[in-house]
């Protein structure tokens, strides 16, 4: 049976129980502070186990994409190692909000793998809660009961906590759950040993299939239980595990799933799969790694230096590496799997088409780039190798390779090994531990219960038609980090606060409390359907009412900008094609963002066109028309662009000014007009066929124009009121370049007669060549003095101060043989000497300035250098 029978399968069976069919959410989460990615079925429904929203369907079924790298649910270093983590995954899941419970949730669980996909029974096993009694709770005798009418007793394993009892996180809903076991080896080897002793030991033929969670308590923050509102069913069933055990597979790379990104993997790289177990692990990895990165790209998340797009980036680059290992692959390759899988995923993943030429586009611009980190980083481990004593390599130094530059740590191992050599373990893990200790101060947050005040399911917001209300705070809680302190977030019965979300920023303003005196809201956002207001102080007596009112100004500023944004992505399309796509945005109070996909940079022409688009539908004073909670089909019809990426509801909120129309939940001028004027700031690339414009608005672009209008009158002031500034400006560039090129040519000259005495002061100290002097050149004759003298004098150590215009410079040049033989780094030397100077600097190991505002120390730093070499 194909894969996508398989998940076909399954959806229709839940049709038929009266389920809802839901399409995936994206994998990327845009407005969850607490979690960058999808990493279990039931994350998009979170607000419902929380009872922070009521659901309009009780059941539930999809099939949903998940990413597991990071936090408690981390497969990434099994990945491509055994045959059954993923990166990416999907998770067949049903779903029950206050509905049915345990009895159904096994009942179907049980009819759907035994009678309808036709797996022997005899090859299963279940496992149900033992009880923990740290938190009083008993053995889940009712489980047991509805799971012999279909299995032996002896196939029910008891499970402890942690195998048998699900929880979100640290807080949250969680209960007891029962797993589903399926033993796919031979019949010799279960003769041998019971598949019921492999049970959750990391088998590759045992594994488990299917996990049915019994959502009935909170876990509060004092680790104590409270019994939900409501009792919920969550379900997740790993499709690729089902496939190995419906396709009669030992591995899940060997399912249909998998195969086609393999065979391709074969044919680009010119290596075969199956053969040896280093390149299976390696087509393993990058076959997996893929789908992670293109689904992520196309959810809306590039590849960064932070945050989730970090994660991205941490993931292809472990597939290059092992592509560059162990399939000998120099050039980027995995940009041309894309294709593969778009054809092969796109019918139930449609995003994967369309945005096809993006994840390609990006991937290959990755891989080029990571490959020259590796060639550099394979430069620097050279270096290292030759300075190190001995066969061992310092942790540390392996650390600093690591962290500065990206090399992989298994990578320099296995070139170690490769060389006799070996490495520090202990003293990489020793410096890998500290760091990631400073990141988790840095980011940890403690998160106090919610106090909750008066019960309130849902927070109505009010904001789009008032900034002012009076409010009851329903529950507030207390959260506290080094980053921000002590806040507190309020959560009230009604809001005209906006909560960040869709690019905008959160709304600020005030709660007026007793004797005339304000709360300040410093932030608004959104948790699991809540909106929260965070305040530094909480109200003396919480349980009143209070009025509250919205930042005005600032949140005009916005909804100019928020507007100006849909202006701006019709006029992107309008003047370069309808291929532009919102790959992003930023809506501050002062400025915009716009991210979008374009293949090349704008010209002078098409940004001016941009601009001037943009500006005549201000000029036209194009009245809003806001269409509130109108079902998904009537918006698409009257137009609305709907981002991939965007998760939407089966009502969506429409925002039209003329033929712009966008499903957008912010917030929006009352007509184009009162934007008053856009001007574009910045155009520039963030990614490969990725461009970000940002830009201003109202108040921002009258600030911007005075500014420029004063500097313009004050050059004319300079000029001695030139009648034609510009002219006159491009007549003094000449003249100056003129001059400098006199100046160069002096200089030069006076350089190489200064080379001539300088080798006759050079001194041989210990087989070093040695040279500190205080020289009165400008920094690019000093660089060119500096590599000048070394064609002449061997083993050179140089260091040259310099004072200019009351500043202090160093010059620090040694050969590049002395770098290797002597572990001399001319960038430790300028920081160590700046400090004499009171500044500091860096550069390469043979060749590195520092710069500092005491000239004074120059003579010190002269003389005290020569402690490195003696």
């Amino acid at each position: 049976m194909k894969s996508q029978e398989i998940r076909q399968q399954f959806l229709d069976f839940f049709a038929s129980k009266k389920h809802t069919i839901v399409p995936s959410s994206p994998m990327v989460l845009k407005n969850d502070p607490t979690l960058m990615f999808t990493n279990a079925g039931m994350v998009p429904f979170k607000e419902y186990f929380l009872g922070q929203k009521n659901a309009t369907n009780k059941r539930v079924s999809d099939s949903q994409k998940c990413l597991r790298v990071s936090g408690k649910h981390n497969d990434l270093e099994e990945v491509g190692k055994d045959t059954y983590h993923h990166t990416m995954f999907e998770m067949l899941g049903n779903w029950s909000f206050g509905d049915y419970f345990k009895k159904e949730a096994i009942d179907w669980a049980w009819e759907f793998l035994v009678d309808v996909l036709k797996i022997d029974k005899d090859c299963l096993y279940v496992s149900v809660f033992e009880g923990a009694d740290e938190d009083g709770l008993d053995f889940d005798q009712e489980a047991y009961d509805i799971w012999k009418q279909h299995i032996s007793e002896d196939r029910i394993i008891n499970g402890n906590k942690k195998d048998n009892f699900w929880e979100m996180g640290a807080q949250g809903p969680c209960g007891p759950c029962s797993e589903i076991h399926v033993d796919i080896r031979s019949a010799e080897e279960k003769a041998k040993i019971s598949g019921k002793s492999l049970v959750n030991k990391d088998h590759p033929q045992v594994v488990e299939i299917w996990n049915l969670v019994f959502m009935e308590f909170n876990r509060k923050a004092d680790g104590s239980l409270e019994k939900l509102p409501a009792k919920h069913v969550d379900t997740g069933m790993g499709f690729e595990r089902l496939c190995m055990v419906l396709q009669n597979k030992q591995s899940n790379y060997d399912t249909d799933v998998f195969t086609p990104l393999i065979r391709e993997v074969e044919t680009i790289t010119n290596n075969d799969y199956g053969k040896n177990e280093e390149i299976d692990i390696a087509i393993r990895v990058i076959s997996d790694h893929v789908r992670a990165v293109a689904f992520a790209i196309a959810d809306g998340q590039l590849p960064s230096n932070n945050g989730a797009g970090y994660v991205i980036r941490r993931i292809l680059r472990r597939a290059i590496r092992y592509g560059f290992t162990f399939l000998n692959t120099k050039e980027p390759f995995i940009y041309k799997l894309v294709n593969t899988l778009s054809k092969q995923m796109g019918s139930y993943f449609p995003e994967l088409i369309a945005q096809k030429q993006l994840i390609t586009n990006v991937i290959k611009e990755e891989e080029n780039s990571f490959l020259k980190t590796l060639d550099q980083g394979l430069v620097l481990l050279d270096g290292i190798i030759a300075n190190t004593n001995g066969t061992e390599v310092s942790g540390k130094k392996a650390f600093q390779l690591y962290d500065t530059y990206g090399f992989p740590i298994d990578l320099t191992a296995l070139i170690l090994s490769e060389k006799g050599m070996t490495l520090n373990e202990e003293g990489f893990k020793s410096e890998l531990e500290k760091q990631k200790n400073r990141s988790r101060a840095a980011a940890a947050v403690e998160t106090d219960d919610w106090v909750v005040l008066y019960e309130d399911d849902e927070v109505e917001f009010i904001g789009y038609d008032t900034l002012k209300a009076k409010v009851k705070i329903t529950r507030y809680r207390k959260v506290s980090s080094k980053k921000d302190g002590d806040l507190y977030q309020l959560v009230f019965n009604l809001t005209p606060f906006y909560p960040e979300g869709g690019g905008q920023v959160g709304d600020k303003g005030y709660i007026e409390v007793d004797n005339g005196n304000v709360i300040y809201i410093v932030n608004t956002k959104k948790e699991n359907n809540l909106i929260i207001h965070f305040t530094k102080n909480l109200p003396k007596d919480p349980t009143q009412t209070f009025n509250v009112t919205v930042d005005e100004k600032q949140r005009f500023r916005t909804a100019c900008n928020h507007t100006a944004t849909h202006l701006l992505h019709q006029a992107l399309r309008e003047v370069l094609g309808t291929h532009v796509e919102q790959k992003g945005s930023a809506v501050h109070s002062k400025h915009l963002r716009f991210d979008f996909s374009h293949f090349a940079k704008l010209t002078v022409d098409e940004l001016r066109e941009v601009e001037d688009f943009v500006n005549a539908r201000i000029d036209n004073k194009i009245p809003l028309q806001e269409f509130r909670n109108i079902p998904m089909e009537t918006a698409l019809e009257k137009g609305a662009m709907a981002l991939f990426g965007e998760k939407y509801g089966d009502t969506v909120r429409a925002i039209q000014f003329g033929q712009s129309v966008e499903l957008c939940g912010g917030c929006h001028v009352q007509n184009t007009s009162d934007i008053w004027h856009f001007k574009i700031t910045s155009e520039s690339a963030i990614a490969a066929g990725v461009r970000r414009i940002e830009a201003i608005t109202s108040d921002a672009t009258k600030d911007f124009y005075f500014e420029n209008n004063r500097a313009f009158f004050e050059i004319k002031d300079y000029l001695k009121g030139a009648k034609n500034p510009l002219k006159t400006i491009i007549d003094l560039q000449e003249e100056n370049t003129n001059l400098k090129k006199q100046i160069e040519s002096l200089l030069k000259d006076k350089a190489k007669n200064l080379k001539g005495e300088l080798i006759n002061e050079v001194k041989a100290i210990n087989g070093i060549n040695f040279l500190t002097k205080k020289i009165n050149l400008d920094q690019n004759s000093i660089k060119d003095l500096c590599f000048d003298l070394e064609k002449s004098v061997d083993n050179l150590f140089v260091l040259f101060g310099t004072e200019k215009e009351g500043k202090a410079f160093l010059t620090c040049f040694i050969s590049k043989n002395l770098v290797a033989e002597r572990d001399l780094n001319a960038g430790k030397v300028v920081r160590e000497l700046g400090k004499l100077i009171q500044g500091g600097g860096g550069g390469q190991p043979f060749f590195a300035t520092a710069g500092g505002r005491n000239p004074e120390g120059i003579e010190k730093a002269l003389s005290e250098v020569k402690k490195y070499i003696v």
